[in-house]
């Protein structure tokens, strides 16, 4: 290492010795930065006052502020380094673990017998002001490794000895405030002053380091901002989201059930639930059989054999279920992707016959941990909508760039307009990871890539988060909180028909090997609902909801009436209720507002005698009176486009903004 580095600095280079710390350049030249900054960036990589620059490389000021995410995660943990002073000042049984910044706050792990309660949150937040008010300086200590150890043995705490002997070096860094010292590589704050705006927000069960056989610990969840206002809209949109949470819709609107009988990851899809899937399947199964695709079915149990021929075995034994039938080994399908190999086996297949895509509904079954169930998000059993696309190798970008075209197509009608796209690749550095050999896995990569470049898309490479059968392009969708969500996935697979010997016989009369292509639009029901369920806040658009229609008569009398209109609109294609309940007319509209029905149709004395009907829209409220037929036409009109918008448009009238 040089003895000496240089440093450019408002737009001046300067030199100064290796393992200067950042204070002394700034401090000589820069000493605004020191009161206006929280710290630094040398070239985009965030550092504080106290670490030292031992490379070239230019200094820029960090900012509060301003969406400027890396400050905020230096405050967050800093913020977490707050949290466990508070705990350690307030209670005496307890051991500090680990406290990151996340990318919504931070939390910090805490080994305590007694359970954290919601009247400690409180005492432990308001400690935590207290502190921040202090203004306490952050100090960076560094030193070896053994002393290191030797502190936090005498502190008695045997956790972080543990983390210092597996993730120290030779030299260790600690941060100290007041007379809290934790083992950290920073960076920080210069001191707690800096943090504006905190707030503490749950605890749960952490195993430590994240090890199912390790000791369980209790994590506290917070986050901070730098402003109260910032800080405000974070806890709004949380409560948002709670109120969108599908976990909770799917039961206040009879969607779905998990039931403890059957135990857990198994969803039981109600009347409701099964009509808004329904609409959905159905509406894909159209799209691909109008784009070339067949259909096709497996069954949903396989000898382990066909499992360690594909690979999937090797690589995901501890997510299958196995059991034993006739003293033979079988295995509960994890994926679909063999049983449609088997179809594809079955004949010889010529290059005119290529492309071949297959489509399936097909319910697959995984052993995920009880502890990452969440909801209709992470289950045990899930229908995939997957389909395999055999084709020649000439074949590959126009055949990727057709499911790419109809992922986009299937995402703008559920009404996602905003989305990220990754293309994943494999890991030089761990090959040991992947199947197939290094010309296969540029082959497949660079097939995708030029798929997405043809079409104009921006996307990512991801680096190590391909499948270890082949690369892939994943979309994540943007919903209406903002938030991303696991979306359409296409792989392109040259392994597959490698194990299985998949080939074609081309134009030559010779055999060759045949390109597997594995795509999921919505990927799983399940997810793809729970998703749908918070992005509409269960507020299906009119073409999906699972009831289009209640007829709402004011008294007894009227229901003759309403009778006649639910024919109507049930012979028009609607699902259509009538609410024949004998209460006030108010609280058969909140009934159906909390139901969510797009429409609610009034028949009362004057709707019976002008032929009219008094149309009620959950979001827009009272439309006014006209004709059943007038009504059904643009019903009919917004079901057909399989409209997103919240409410019919009227002649001449603009969009809602």
């Amino acid at each position: 290492m040089s003895d000496s580095i240089e440093i450019t600095i408002e737009g001046r280079d300067v030199r100064v010795p290796t393992g200067t710390r950042v204070r002394e350049v700034l401090e000589e030249h820069a000493p605004k930065w020191l009161k206006k900054a929280i710290g630094v960036c040398l070239d985009g990589q965030p550092l504080d006052f106290h670490m030292a620059l031992d490379t070239d490389g230019e200094l820029t000021p960090l900012q509060a502020g301003d969406g400027n995410t890396t400050a905020l995660q230096m405050c967050r943990h800093t913020t977490s380094h707050v949290l466990a002073q508070a705990v350690k000042e307030l209670y005496d049984d307890v051991q500090v673990g680990i406290g990151p910044a996340t990318a919504d706050g931070f939390y910090y792990d805490f080994l305590r017998e007694e359970a954290f309660t919601p009247d400690d949150l409180q005492a432990i937040e308001k400690r935590m002001r207290r502190l921040i008010k202090t203004n306490q300086k952050l100090e960076r200590l560094e030193m070896s490794k053994e002393e290191a150890e030797k502190l936090f043995a005498e502190k008695g705490e045997t956790l972080k000895v543990e983390l210092i002997r597996d993730k120290g070096g030779a030299q260790v860094s600690c941060y100290q405030q007041g007379d809290f010292i934790d083992f950290c590589t920073g960076p920080h704050l210069p001191h707690t002053g800096k943090i504006p705006a905190i707030k503490l927000m749950h605890t749960a069960a952490a195993h430590w380091r994240g090890r199912a056989d390790a000791t369980m610990m209790q994590r506290i969840y917070g986050t901070a901002f730098f402003s109260a206002e910032d800080l405000q809209a974070f806890l709004d949109h949380i409560e948002e989201a709670k109120k969108r949470d599908h976990r909770r819709l799917g039961i206040d609107l009879d969607l779905f059930h998990f039931d403890e009988q059957a135990g857990p990851g198994m969803a039981y899809w109600h009347p409701k639930g099964g009509m808004v899937r329904h609409q959905i399947e159905t509406f894909l199964r159209d799209e691909q059989l109008a784009r070339g695709y067949d259909i096709v079915y497996t069954p949903h149990i396989a000898r382990k054999h066909l499992w360690e021929t594909s690979g999937h075995f090797d690589f995901y034994e501890e997510h299958m279920f196995t059991l034993d039938v006739d003293g033979q080994d079988y295995v509960l399908k994890p994926m679909n992707c063999p049983g449609h190999i088997l179809i594809y086996q079955k004949g010889t297949r010529s290059y005119r016959d290529l492309p071949l895509r297959y489509s399936e509904f097909g319910t697959v079954y995984r052993n995920e941990l009880s502890g990452v169930l969440h909801g209709m998000l992470r289950v045990r059993g899930f229908t995939q909508d997957d389909a395999h696309i055999f084709c020649r190798p000439d074949q590959v970008k126009e055949e990727v760039s057709g499911v790419l075209d109809l992922a986009l197509h299937v995402m703008r009608t559920f009404g996602y307009e905003e989305y990220r796209i990754d293309l994943s690749l494999h890991d030089p550095e761990n090959r040991s990871k992947y199947a197939g050999d290094d010309d296969q896995w540029a082959l497949a990569e660079d097939a995708l890539a030029d798929a997405l470049d043809s079409m104009g898309l921006v996307f990512e490479r991801q680096v190590g988060e391909a499948a270890f059968y082949g690369p892939k392009i994943d979309f994540h969708l943007i919903d209406a909180l903002g938030r991303s969500w696991q979306g359409s996935t296409i792989q392109l697979d040259f392994n597959l028909p490698e194990r299985f010997d998949l080939s074609y016989v081309g134009n030559d009369g010779h055999p060759h090997r045949t390109v597997m292509i594995h795509r999921a639009i919505y990927g799983s029901l399940e997810r793809f609902v729970g998703g749908l369920i918070e992005h509409y806040a269960g507020a299906f658009p009119l073409w999906l909801a699972p009831v289009q229609v209640i007829i709402l008569p004011i008294a007894d009398r009227h229901l003759g009436y309403a009778e006649e209109l639910a024919a109507a609109a049930t012979a028009a294609g609607l699902r259509t209720e009538i609410d024949r309940h004998s209460g006030k007319l108010g609280a058969k509209i909140r009934d159906a507002q909390m139901q969510k029905i797009p429409f609610m149709l009034i028949v009362g004395d004057r709707d019976m005698e002008e032929q009219q009907v008094s149309v009620r829209h959950r979001s827009a409220g009272d439309l006014g009176s006209e004709t059943m037929e007038e009504f059904l036409v643009k019903a009919v009109q917004d079901i057909d486009d399989r409209a997103v918008r919240e409410w019919p448009l009227r002649e001449g009238e603009a969009a809602p903004a």
